[in-house]
Formats: structure tokens, sequence, C-alpha cells
């Protein structure tokens, strides 16, 4: 073994304690030993070993005993525990299983033996550690998850609630960002993305004074220049989550336009990212659809042929014509 571990030697016995010793030595172990169960127990608590050499024919409290009392420590059921026996039936095996033993050797004890029983025992018992720590962490990690989804979905509202107009416009368009990109073949993580890129689009919006975000006019030059920053508002906002980073294309893009006279960069074709290529059409088509303060919804025939008429100025081409057929699909009856 090429780390250390804590090993406690538990017999009645001064010889035998010491020839288990004797026969570990070389491998990089620490020994702690007790003569009798009530010192193992003690021993096992005010210092957890990481392995017990446990002798069964004790005086007084025996290994059986000895070992379900072990069993019953908190936080140190997981301690493995190979008895030593000179005892070879079947029945004496059975009742060191159902004590809590995970292993037994026969005395006399081959050190050859020994030394291999100790070794694997560690390894698998150290493996068993990792595996919980594994899933200890990827639980961790799926909490930390949640709360960073709830906290995006937090925000959203308040803008939401801010943005009488919205009407949950987020969601929804993050719903068909996600459809349309299952439909396009992006993979299961870019899906992910997507959907969060797309649920945070207008969040710079936090960003905008009331007196323009919410008026109900046309916008005055210098107010549609303060309201043309919140994709940027979003990006710095965003940036700063490391979290988010994957995230950030359709916040700082979805106003980019594929002849290059959108906005906040004036990006042009494939310089536009892909995630904001997808969401672009989307994003008019709810916006077209839904009432706003200053017009009724549009008809779905007309929001049709405006989003075809923008295909190679507005949108990208080769985006336009699956995302109207996902759009335009009839909807899936119940079964």
């Amino acid at each position: 073994m090429s780390d250390s571990r804590i090993i406690l030697i538990v017999d009645d016995d001064n010889v035998s304690r010491e020839t288990l010793e004797a026969m570990l030595q070389g491998c990089g172990h620490t020994f702690e030993r007790a003569s009798c169960g009530t010192e193992a127990l003690e021993r096992f608590a005010q210092q957890p070993p990481d392995l017990v050499l446990l002798d069964v024919m004790m005086p007084g409290m025996d290994g059986y005993e000895v070992c379900r009392r072990m069993r019953a420590v908190p936080l140190l059921g997981d301690v493995p525990i190979l008895m030593t026996t000179a005892l070879d039936d079947r029945a004496s095996r059975v009742k060191g299983i159902e004590a809590g033993a995970d292993d037994f050797i026969s005395k006399p004890i081959d050190s050859l033996e020994l030394r291999t029983r100790v070794t694997t025992i560690l390894r698998l018992n150290r493996f068993r550690r990792l595996q919980s720590q594994h899933m200890q962490l990827l639980e961790a990690h799926l909490v930390l998850q949640q709360s960073y989804e709830s906290t995006l979905d937090g925000w959203v509202r308040a803008l939401d609630l801010r943005d009488h107009e919205t009407d949950l416009h987020s969601q929804r368009v993050a719903a068909m960002a996600i459809a349309l990109g299952r439909a396009l073949g992006l993979s299961q993580e870019d899906l992910v993305q997507i959907g969060r890129s797309a649920l945070l689009h207008d969040i710079g919006k936090i960003g905008i004074p009331d007196g323009i975000l919410l008026k109900t006019s046309p916008l005055t030059s210098e107010e549609r220049c303060t309201m043309q920053t919140h994709p940027q508002l979003g990006y710095d906002m965003l940036a700063q989550i490391e979290f988010l980073r994957p995230a950030l294309e359709i916040p700082l893009c979805h106003h980019e336009r594929w002849d290059g006279t959108g906005y906040p960069r004036r990006l042009k074709g494939l310089e536009i990212p892909l995630f904001a290529r997808i969401f672009a059409p989307i994003d008019v088509w709810d916006a077209l659809a839904s009432d706003r303060p200053y017009r009724q919804a549009w008809e779905r025939d007309r929001i049709i042929a405006h989003i075809r008429a923008g295909s190679g100025s507005h949108f990208d081409p080769t985006i336009v014509d699956p995302f109207l057929a996902l759009a335009t699909m009839p909807p899936t009856m119940p079964d």
C-alpha cells in the first residue's frame, strides 16, 4: 500500500497482537492495539481506524459482541472488520457476518494471505468511500443547480412583473427555443444552454428606466438608444456568473440581424452566434402574436408572411423554414 492506514488489532493475547503487527510491517500502516472488547470500543471511538483485526475468542466480551457494538457507533459503520478465529465451522462464520464482520481469516494465519486480505479490504473500502463521496458531490451539484434554476426563474418573474407586456413571454420563447434546437439536432447540453439563454434574453431590461420600459407611446430616438442598451446590460450582468457564461449568446445578440443592421454590435451573417440566430424568429413570432398596449396581436398568416419576408435580411435563411414548420405544426391531440 502506498498510503498509510490505521489498523486496530484486537486480541487478548499479547503474542498474537505482536505477530499480526509483524506480519503487516513494511506495508506503511500505523497500528493501534487493544487487549479486550471494552478497550477496543474505546479506541475505536477515540481514534477511528481504517481496519479492525478482531479476534473472536476473547474472555468477557467476545468478538461477535465487539463487532455488533462497533457497527452501532454513529458515522463509523463503514469501517471494515476482519475477524481472526480458530473456529472454522459454517455456523461461526454466519454468526460473524450477522454481527457485521466483512471477512474472516483462520488461525494459524498465513502472513501472505493476511497481507493480501488486508490490502484487498482496504482498497475496496476506499473505493466505496470514493463512490459515496462522488454521489454526495453529484447530489450537492444537483441541489446547487436547482438553486441556480430557481434564481433564474425568480429573475425572469421579477422582470415579468415589472414589464407588464411580457405576459410569460420569456417562458414561452425558452420552451420554443428548446423545441427548435431539438429539431435542428442540438446536443442535450446545448438544449439546456439555449433554454437558459432564451429565458434570460431580456434580463438587461432590468436596467432600463420605467419611463422608457413602460412607455405606451412611440419612443423618441434618444429613448430608443437607451432601450437598445439592454442586450449589453444583460451581458454585463450575466458575464459575472460563471454558471451562466455558456448562456450569454441570446441575451447579447438577440437583436442582431442577418444583414448586419441590428444591435448592439452590428454582427452580420454567421458572425451572429447560432443560439441567437435560432432565437431571432422565435422572439419576433411571440412578440407579434401577443397583445401590446400600443397594438393588437397580429393574425397568424400575417406573422408568417412577415417572418418569411425577413429571411436573409433579419433572419438566418437556414433557420426560417424549420422554425415555421415547428411554429405552424398542428397541436398534438391528447390520447
